[in-house]
This record gives C-alpha cells, sequence and structure tokens, in this order.
C-alpha cells in the first residue's frame, strides 16, 4: 500500500478552498450592501430630507435650483416657531412638498395689509428683512384665521411666490374642496404635514439658512 509522502495534498482542496474564499468574499459585499442599504433608508427617511428648489418663491435666501437639507427630527421635541423654513408637504396636493417660511402660529390671526403683516391685530407690522424686494403684488386685503396645529406659511418672494395665500383659490379651481367654506384649510399646513426644518443650502453654495 503506498504512503502519503509530506507534501502531498488531498486533489480537491485547493479548488475548495477558492470556492470558499469567493462565496465568502461575496457574503461580505452582500452584508455591506444590506447595512449601507439600512444606514440610507435610516438617514432620507428619519433623519434628513434632501429638497431641490424648483422656482423663485424662496429668493434671495435660497436661489432657483438650489438644494437643502432639512433635519425630520427637528419637531420631535420643539414646536415650529415663526420664521423657521420649512419643507412640508402642500396642503393642495400632498404627492408634492414644498418649502416656504412659517408666519403665522397656530391660534393667531394674520392680516396683510398694505405690504405689511400684523399678527392678531398689532398696530406694529412683523419684521421681515427677509424679503427679496418691496413687496407690491397680493399684498393687501387678507385676513386668515390659524387653526390649532395648523400654520400659515409664505415665500420670501413675495411677489412670485405662489403660497399660502391662494391655496383655497386653488383647491376650489381644482375641485378638491368644494364650497369656500370647505376651501379655507387648505391654506394653512397641519403639523403633521411638515416634513422637517431646513437647515443649510449645500448647492450651488454652502450656508445655513435663517
Amino acid at each position: 500500500m503506498r504512503k502519503k509522502t509530506e507534501t502531498e495534498q488531498p486533489k480537491d482542496q485547493s479548488g475548495e478552498e477558492k470556492k470558499l474564499d469567493v462565496k465568502a468574499e461575496i457574503w461580505s459585499w452582500v452584508r455591506w450592501l444590506a447595512c449601507t442599504a439600512v444606514v440610507v433608508v435610516i438617514l432620507t427617511q428619519v433623519i434628513f430630507i434632501n429638497a431641490r428648489i424648483p422656482s423663485g418663491s424662496m429668493e434671495n435666501t435660497i436661489m432657483t435650483k438650489s438644494r437643502v437639507i432639512g433635519f425630520r427630527f427637528s419637531y420631535w421635541f420643539d414646536e415650529p416657531e415663526r420664521g423657521d423654513i420649512i419643507i412640508f408637504k402642500y396642503p393642495v396636493d400632498e404627492k408634492q412638498n414644498y418649502i416656504k417660511r412659517i408666519i403665522g402660529l397656530p391660534g393667531e390671526t394674520v392680516e396683510i395689509r398694505n405690504g405689511n403683516v400684523y399678527i392678531d391685530g398689532s398696530e406694529t407690522p412683523l419684521a421681515e428683512d427677509y424679503l427679496k424686494e418691496e413687496w407690491i403684488w397680493k399684498n393687501d386685503g387678507y385676513t386668515f384665521e390659524v387653526p390649532e396645529g395648523c400654520y400659515f406659511v409664505m415665500g420670501d418672494n413675495r411677489n412670485r411666490s405662489e403660497d399660502a395665500r391662494f391655496w383655497a383659490e386653488i383647491a376650489l379651481r381644482e375641485g378638491v374642496a368644494e364650497t369656500e367654506e370647505e376651501a379655507q384649510q387648505y391654506s394653512f399646513v397641519r403639523k403633521d404635514q411638515i416634513e422637517g426644518k431646513a437647515i443649510f443650502c449645500y448647492f450651488p453654495s454652502i450656508y445655513m439658512l435663517k
């Protein structure tokens, strides 16, 4: 009977080792891809929201075609504040996301007179140093009673912003609401429609939003 020498190896050992190495490499990539996918989902669905600005409604604060990042968790423990720039589901069509600035808070009365905003009958207009230019379009004769749990929002470029001033009319025109009274609810953003607070712009330039 022939004895196996020290240098002899089982015939299939080298091939089996290669197969095991390939399987281990594939499994390593699968795990990496799975972990990456989970992290991406958590970041985009729980922590961050990414938005592209298609129009000039927020100029000069945010320019057309800019990209911004918002934090979804901003209002988990704190309430939205006047002046916050928020990304939210458009009340008339929640499939679309809009970005505007909070002007009126829950329970407040917002009056628009002669290019100024007045809160709860104040004789002093709201200070709005972020406005792009003199507000001359649709700037007078509006009063909004903000419901509890809701917010009144407008763009910083008031002369080009299709914001809460118009949403009731749009809801009627598009058949989303049947009566003027029913349409009024579409003038406001509910808190559960807010996707997050816009924090900074990262394209084409990087800067914090305020």
